[in-house]
């Protein structure tokens, strides 16, 4: 179980992250819609989830959903480096209705985005262009390499929800279990 907090003069972030969970999740942002994100995303990475946020709001919802992005980055990194005896990569192409949303992983300790999700404009209240804010800042601070593209779709929350579930998925992949595999790099170490 790792604990991080984060306080700025915009944000206020307590996150608490169990990477070897079942899914279990207490989100409360004061983001709606991220809020329904990071439940998916760890009801699917079978990732515990706990987080708060007491966020400048009332300007907008940048500060508040790239900081949670943040912190959740690196509590991911506290748990999961030195990498061993896991499988490292995953992958996963979410399908929701009309739209596919495919994310490739590594647990490489070298943080790298692609990110390809063409949507602008709001889902409900939700600035569509802050998932890849969040996306951005959880991979450089977790230290992944992530490859989000969205395959096809039209409808803005059925991508970035599909998003937030490839990235889920690929995570839980790339954390299953292998105990042949003792450091998963030729380098011997990650």
């Amino acid at each position: 179980m790792i604990e991080k907090r984060r306080t700025t003069k915009e944000t206020d972030i307590s996150v608490t992250l169990d990477i070897h969970g079942s899914g279990k999740s207490s989100i409360h942002t004061g983001v709606g819609f991220l809020d329904h994100m990071l439940e998916s995303f760890s009801k699917h990475s079978l990732i515990d989830l706990q987080v708060t946020c007491k966020g400048d709001t009332h300007i907008d919802d940048h500060h508040s959903v790239e900081d949670i992005g943040i912190v959740i980055g690196a509590a991911i990194a506290e748990a999961i480096y030195p990498i061993e005896k896991v499988e490292r990569f995953g992958s996963a192409a979410i399908v929701m209705d009309e739209a596919c949303v495919r994310c490739d992983l590594d647990l490489s300790n070298r943080p790298f985005l692609v990110c390809d999700l063409p949507v602008e404009g709001k889902i409900g209240s939700f600035d569509a262009e802050l998932a890849e804010e969040f996306f951005r800042a959880l991979v450089f601070n977790a230290r992944l390499s992530a490859h989000i593209i969205m395959e096809r779709g039209r409808n803005k929350h059925h991508i970035v929800e599909g998003a937030f579930k490839a990235l889920a998925v690929a995570m839980r992949r790339a954390l299953a279990t292998n105990e042949r595999l003792a450091v998963p790099s030729t380098k011997g170490v990650l």
